[in-house]
């Protein structure tokens, strides 16, 4: 089998001692670098706190506990695909998407192991997780805690693969495939895989990559 032939940008975005700037700022740019573990640090309390809260404070019966907690994973899968294909990956129409690109995901894929920017700063993460909390509550009440309990673990979930998928080699059978299909996203077509954690909207969507016949 013939080795897989990089060019020169794949090469590069491979190292792991390539870094790209972001900011002219010296001191916005150290904001721009995040240790993957904060997104760990910051949120596994909040879940465990949500979770103890729901039975000890609300008395939130545990079938529906489980039941809110399911339904804020899957709402958390077509957030991620949303995100990921519409924000993302925007139309590069303008000066205003190329930047957009850039500073929210392009950056990754121009230095994909550049393990600093693999989770999203917690400047954005925490009041995209308040919001959801207060929209969770909004909109279901009491049972809007196990909501977001499921929603924050699904993207600490999230956060933990996908570092994985671009640093650590595990003898899995669903990590491999995981693995196989995101590195088919930065390698051969950044207009499919876009669901991580979940492949369902690819498929419902119509994303999902497909191997060409030439």
């Amino acid at each position: 089998m013939a080795k897989e032939s990089l060019t020169i940008k794949e090469a590069v975005a491979r190292s792991p001692q390539y870094r790209i700037r972001m900011f002219k700022s010296d001191f916005l740019e150290q904001f721009s670098y995040v240790h993957p573990v904060v997104p760990f640090v910051i949120f596994i309390p909040v879940i465990l706190f949500s979770a103890f809260a729901s039975f000890y404070y609300y008395r939130i019966p545990a079938l529906n506990f489980a039941l809110y907690v399911l339904l804020g994973v899957g709402f958390w899968t077509i957030v991620e695909y949303s995100l990921h294909r519409f924000v993302f990956h925007p139309p590069m129409i303008n000066t205003f998407f190329k930047k957009l690109y850039f500073y929210s995901h392009g950056i990754h894929h121009d230095a994909m192991n550049d393990a600093t920017r693999l989770v999203m700063p917690p400047a954005v993460s925490v009041p995209l997780a308040i919001g959801v909390y207060f929209a969770s509550k909004a909109a279901l009440g009491l049972n809007g805690l196990p909501f977001f309990v499921g929603f924050v673990t699904s993207y600490i979930i999230y956060d933990f693969l996908h570092f994985a998928t671009h640093f650590f080699v595990f003898n899995n059978r669903i990590f491999k495939i995981l693995k196989k299909k995101h590195m088919v996203h930065h390698h051969k077509d950044h207009d499919s895989n876009f669901g991580f954690t979940s492949p369902l909207w690819d498929y419902v969507f119509g994303t999902y990559y497909k191997k060409r016949t030439e």
